[in-house]
C-alpha cells in the first residue's frame, strides 16, 4: 500500500504573517490595563505602567549601549521582577536576549558567554559573583544600581521587526557543548497566537516556576503579560512554597513538567492547593496517565498535554486532556503549524504507523546559533512535503483515528528529563575525557514509574571505580544539575549488538544501579532513634532501594533535586514543621540529617501519632 499523507483536519489553522513583536503586544496590554497588577514577586508588586515604565527606561540605556535588532544580551540574575523587567526592556531596545541561569557551573556559563559573543550582559550585586570571569570586551550592567524606577513613559525607538531574534536559548549538543537555539519575534508571536486559540486567554494568576533557561518560561513571563495576566514569580530556593503561593495569591494557572507535578502530589500541602487552579499545562516530557489519574483526584479544572522543541519554539502540539486510556496524546498542531510524518526515506506515512515527527510553519526557528552545518541537518527544506523548512525533531509519533498524535519517544538516542533536553553524547565526551576511562554510556532507566535517571556506565580503571564522589563533582563543576548522572556502573565490557555498536538496549535490561553496584549489601549499623529511623524510610521510598547506610551521602546513592524534594515533603508531613531544602543538601547523611532534626525545636519533633501513620503507610 502506498503512503498516504496525515489528514489535513490535524494541521493548525492559518491566520495572518506575524509581523508584529513581543514587546509591541506588551506596550498594547500596558496602555489597556495600566493599573491592573503586572508582576508579584515576595512582597513586591508592579503595576503594568510601572513594569512599562522601568522596562522602557532600561530600554533606553541598553540602545545607548549599542544594542539594535539582533544585538544578543545576556541575562544573569535571580527569579525576580527585575529578570522580568530586563527580559522586556531587553526586547523593547530590539535586542534578542540571552538566558543565563546563575546556578550553572561556570565552566558551561563560560562557554555560552565567550559562544554568543554578547556585548552587554544584565546582572544584578547577588548574582555578580557567581559568574565566570571571562568578561572582557562585555558592558556589564548592574540593573539594580541603574535608574530605572520609572519617573513617567519614555518612548523607545526600536527597529525590531518580526524577522529579527527575540532569544537565544542554549540546550544540550551531542559534541559536548551545548549550542544555541535562534528564536525570531515573528515565531514567538504566532506562538502566543496559537496559545490564545488552544487554551484561551481569560486573564488569571499565572503562578511562573520555570527557569528562564527553560523556553517554555516564555509562556509564563512573556506570554501572559500580553493577555493582562498577574504573573507571579515562584522564587529560588528558600522562598514560600508553591502551595503558599496558590493560596495567598489565589493562583488560577500552574504549567509545569511531569516531573514536578509527580513531586507536587507527593507533597501532603502542595497537593490539595493545585485542586483550586484553573488550568493546569503539562509539558516537557512523556505523560503517564497515571499522573492524570492522580490528579484528577484533586483537580477538576482543564488539564492541557503540551508538546514542542525549542527550535519550533515552545510548543507545537496542544491536548486538552479529557478520557484518559493507557497513554495521553499530544494532541495537535496549533496556529500555523504543520505536522508531517515521514518514513527513513523522508515519505509520509500510513495513517495509524509510526513515523518520526517534522514539524513546519511559523513556529520554525531560524536555526543554531553559528551552526550552520547542524541548522542545515537539523532544518530542512523538501518540496514535495512543505512549501516552507521543516523542523526534523527526531521524535516519534503516529496518528490515532480520532486525528490526535501519540508520542511514542525518540528515534535516535536523545533523552528528556524534568523537562530539559539532553544529548547523552555531551556527558559522554566529558566522562571519556577524564583519565582511566575508556568507554562511557549515558542511558535514562525508568525503574519506578515516573522516576527517570541518569545512569553512566562505564569501562575504567579500579582507580576511577574507587572514586566516584570525585568523578561526580567534576561533572557538577561542569555540568548542570540535572545532567549529572545519579549512579556510576562500572562494567569490564559494554554489552554490543551483531553490528557491534553498543547495545543500549541491553543496559537497560540489567539490574537497577544501586543493586547491581552491590551498595545495599554491604551496609553499616541500621538506625538507632525514631528520627534516623523515619529518614532512612523516606529516603529508601524515594530512592527506590531496600536499605540506605546510615553515613552515606544520598547523592551517590542517586538523588537528585526532585528526590530530595520528594523526601523535604514527605518529612514535614511527618514531622509536621518546615524543613528548608537547603537542609537537606547540607545534611546529606541519614546520621547527620537525623540529627540535625533532633536539635530543631520540640514542635519539629516526630510526634507518636504522626509515626504511627507513617509507619501505617509502610505497611
Amino acid at each position: 500500500m502506498l503512503p498516504v499523507p496525515l489528514s489535513k483536519e490535524i494541521y493548525g489553522e492559518s491566520s495572518e504573517p506575524c509581523s508584529s513583536t513581543i514587546a509591541a503586544l506588551f506596550s498594547q496590554q500596558a496602555a489597556r490595563t495600566p493599573d491592573a497588577v503586572a508582576v508579584i514577586a515576595g512582597d513586591r508588586r508592579l503595576s503594568y505602567r510601572e513594569v512599562d515604565e522601568r522596562s522602557s527606561c532600561l530600554a533606553v540605556r541598553l540602545q545607548g549601549l549599542g544594542v539594535k535588532p539582533d544585538t544578543l544580551v545576556g541575562i544573569a540574575m535571580g527569579r525576580s521582577e527585575m529578570l522580568v523587567i530586563s527580559l522586556l526592556a531587553t526586547l523593547r531596545a530590539g535586542g534578542a536576549y540571552v538566558p543565563l541561569d546563575p546556578n550553572y557551573p561556570k565552566e558551561r556559563l563560560s562557554w555560552m558567554i565567550e559562544d554568543s559573543e554578547m556585548p552587554v550582559l544584565l546582572t544584578t550585586a547577588e548574582t555578580h559573583a557567581r559568574l565566570p570571569a571571562n568578561r572582557s570586551g562585555i558592558e556589564v550592567l548592574d540593573v539594580g544600581e541603574t535608574s530605572i524606577a520609572g519617573n513617567g513613559p519614555v518612548k523607545v525607538n526600536s527597529q525590531a521587526g518580526g524577522g529579527h531574534l527575540a532569544y537565544v536559548i542554549y540546550t544540550s549538543g551531542s559534541t559536548g557543548k551545548p549550542k544555541g537555539v535562534m528564536v525570531e519575534n515573528r515565531n514567538v508571536v504566532n506562538f502566543f497566537r496559537g496559545m490564545k486559540q488552544a487554551i484561551g486567554c481569560e486573564p488569571g494568576v499565572w503562578l511562573a516556576v520555570t527557569s528562564v533557561s527553560f523556553d517554555i518560561s516564555v509562556l509564563e513571563l512573556l506570554w501572559t503579560l500580553t493577555c493582562g495576566f498577574t504573573v507571579v514569580m515562584h522564587g529560588d530556593a528558600g522562598s514560600a512554597s508553591i502551595a503558599d503561593e496558590i493560596t495567598l495569591h489565589h493562583a488560577t494557572h500552574l504549567q509545569m513538567t511531569p516531573s514536578l507535578a509527580r513531586m507536587l502530589t507527593l507533597d501532603a500541602r502542595t497537593f490539595p492547593a493545585l485542586g483550586s487552579l484553573r488550568q493546569i499545562l503539562l509539558g516537557g516530557e512523556a505523560v503517564p496517565a497515571s499522573l492524570i489519574h492522580r490528579l484528577r483526584q484533586v483537580f477538576h479544572g482543564q488539564i492541557y498535554n503540551m508538546y514542542g522543541p525549542t527550535e519550533t519554539t515552545i510548543w507545537s502540539t496542544s491536548c486538552l486532556v479529557e478520557e484518559v486510556g493507557s497513554t495521553v496524546s499530544i494532541g495537535r498542531p496549533i496556529l500555523d503549524t504543520q505536522i508531517h510524518l515521514l518514513d527513513s526515506e523522508l515519505k509520509p506515512v500510513a495513517a495509524g504507523l509510526v513515523g518520526e515527527l517534522f514539524i513546519a510553519g511559523d513556529g520554525v526557528a531560524r536555526g543554531y546559533w553559528n551552526r550552520p552545518d547542524l541548522s542545515a541537518e537539523r532544518f530542512l527544506n523538501i518540496p514535495s512535503i512543505s512549501d516552507g523548512r521543516l523542523y526534523r525533531t527526531g521524535d516519534l509519533a503516529r496518528l490515532l483515528p480520532d486525528g490526535n498524535l501519540e508520542f511514542l519517544g525518540r528515534a535516535d538516542y536523545q533523552i528528556k528529563l524534568r523537562g530539559h533536553r539532553i544529548e547523552p553524547g555531551e556527558i559522554e565526551a566529558l566522562l571519556e575525557q577524564r583519565p582511566g576511562i575508556t568507554q562511557a554510556v549515558v542511558v535514562a532507566r525508568e525503574d519506578r514509574e515516573g522516576d527517570v535517571r541518569l545512569v553512566a556506565y562505564l569501562v575504567a580503571s579500579p582507580s576511577v571505580a574507587d572514586r566516584t564522589g570525585v568523578l561526580r563533582q567534576e561533572l557538577e563543576s561542569k555540568l548542570p544539575e540535572y545532567m549529572v548522572p545519579s549512579s556510576f556502573v562500572f562494567l569490564s565490557e559494554l554489552p554490543l549488538t551483531d553490528n557491534g555498536k553498543i547495545d543500549r538496549k541491553a543496559l537497560l535490561k540489567l539490574p537497577p544501579p544501586a543493586l547491581a553496584s552491590g551498595e545495599a549489601l554491604h551496609l553499616p549499623a541500621g538506625p538507632s532513634s525514631a528520627i534516623e529511623n523515619i529518614v532512612t524510610i523516606a529516603w529508601q521510598d524515594a530512592l527506590g532501594i531496600p536499605a540506605v547506610g546510615m553515613n552515606e551521602n544520598f547523592f551517590d546513592l542517586g538523588a537528585h533535586s526532585l528526590t530530595v524534594a520528594e523526601v523535604q515533603a514527605r518529612l514535614q508531613d511527618v514531622l509536621g514543621c518546615e524543613i528548608p531544602l537547603v537542609d537537606l543538601f547540607q545534611f546529606s547523611a541519614v546520621r547527620t540529617l537525623a540529627a540535625h532534626l533532633a536539635g530543631l525545636p520540640s514542635r519539629s519533633r516526630l510526634s507518636e501519632r504522626a509515626q504511627r501513620r507513617r509507619m501505617a503507610r509502610r505497611s
